[in-house]
């Protein structure tokens, strides 16, 4: 028999349910920051991810779906939605729009990881980008939505941390200090650690290798070498989430796994289990990157995989749909009277099911009750010479004489 790839896993009809409940919730919160949907192709050409994630970050350098097309261009699954959706706002023309660009996405990505509880190789994100605005007002607004979606999937005890980067003003007097300290035990360093030591020292500062998070300790911090902009920029921020009511704490630590982010940088924090579930920032400089004007932008994602474990924890009481009604029915004559009703009923939003087995009688009483009915018709010779019939509560058992014309039907569940 043949398995499904490592990294992967399948999604039944048990668990959609729960999925869709929780994505509906989350697309209810971003529409009301009036953010609108965007979907971007599941591969594009290496480079983009290349120069937009960064030639140094774990991504480029070890997690990428790549490969050449037919044609011979390189080609990579995509990782991560922020670079795809840069693109398409440049290559669409969307910086002739009304500003602020508001857009959410939910999709698949694809990283070669290490395969762990909450990890996987194929995965989804949900995520928000806001493409135009460089006040620290912006910031503040993406920090609330992030917030404002575990509200909506009433997830508790969600820390929210921030930080700030900087800038590539600030950056480059920083990172002077950052090379001076590393470069001390460099040899002792991993690899990969090596690799960045020229090119993205703050690359060093992520690392998850364990001797290299021990050489980082007491590494100078990006924080205290903001510039005047950047660090008014930071107080900004800090400032209007107390305005909010926000509860915030400040870690330094916080670089982000991306080479594309500039100033504010955060991260929301399951308590329980300690796991990043939400991560984002600014990144004024992509757009530019990409061949575009300079162009502000702030954005975050999350994890859907992590998200839904916290999800089904706090929210056990979800129930699958059940259908609303099932008819029962026997013989040719009948079945065109329950076919034509389905097939009204569907159309008004119902979940209607009706026998496709040629089952019998008991057959099919038996089956409306392992799928959950709430609602039962049966329809045979007598009910379908007086055009009535009558309808069960499933549950209660209660029952109700019932025209089989479509609008008392109908009626019978709008009164409900």
């Amino acid at each position: 028999m043949i398995q499904k790839p490592k990294g992967t896993k399948d999604l039944l009809p048990n668990e959609s349910y729960k999925w869709q409940e929780a994505e509906n919730k989350v697309k209810k919160v971003l529409e009301s920051y009036n953010f609108k949907e965007i979907r971007v192709p599941v591969f594009e050409h290496t480079e983009l991810f290349q120069r937009g994630v960064g030639e140094t970050t774990d991504v480029v350098q070890k997690e990428m779906y790549t490969f050449d097309d037919k044609g011979g261009r390189s080609i990579t699954l995509r990782p991560e939605g922020t670079a795809g959706v840069v693109r398409a706002f440049l290559e669409n023309g969307m910086g002739s729009m009304p500003s602020p660009i508001k857009l959410w996405y939910n999709m698949g990505m694809y990283r070669y990881e290490n395969v762990q509880k909450g990890r996987l190789r194929e995965f989804h994100q949900i995520g928000a980008e806001l493409i135009g605005s460089s006040s620290y007002l912006a910031d503040v607004e993406v920090i609330l939505l992030g917030k404002s979606m575990f509200d909506s999937l009433n997830i508790p005890n969600i820390k929210l941390t921030i930080n700030s980067i900087g800038c590539p003003k600030c950056r480059g007097e920083y990172q002077k200090v950052l090379k001076e300290f590393i470069g001390k035990n460099l040899d002792e360093y991993c690899d990969t650690c090596k690799t960045r030591f020229e090119k993205n020292p703050m690359r060093i500062l992520d690392c998850k290798e364990k001797r290299c998070k021990e050489l980082n300790v007491g590494a100078p911090m990006m924080i205290d070498y903001l510039c005047d902009e950047c660090k008014e920029h930071f107080e900004n921020v800090k400032s209007m989430l107390n305005s909010a009511n926000v509860n915030f704490e400040i870690d330094a630590r916080i670089v982000r796994g991306l080479d594309y982010y500039t100033k504010t940088v955060f991260e929301f924090i399951d308590e329980k289990s300690g796991l990043t579930v939400l991560g984002g920032g600014r990144y004024d400089g992509l757009v530019e990157e990409f061949g575009g004007q300079h162009t502000p932008a702030v954005g975050f994602a999350t994890g859907v995989e992590r998200l839904m474990e916290m999800y089904n924890e706090n929210n056990p009481e979800s129930e699958d749909k059940k259908p609303d009604l099932y008819i029962l029915a026997i013989g040719e004559a009948e079945n065109k009277k329950s076919l034509e009703l389905t097939n009204l009923l569907r159309k008004d939003g119902l979940i209607i099911e009706k026998d496709i087995f040629e089952r019998s009688f008991k057959a099919q009483m038996k089956y409306a009750d392992k799928i959950g009915a709430k609602n039962l018709v049966v329809i045979g010779e007598n009910e379908l010479n007086s055009n009535t019939a009558k309808i069960k509560n499933m549950s209660t058992g209660e029952e109700k004489e019932i025209s089989l014309n479509y609008n008392d039907i109908k009626s019978y569940f709008i009164n409900k």
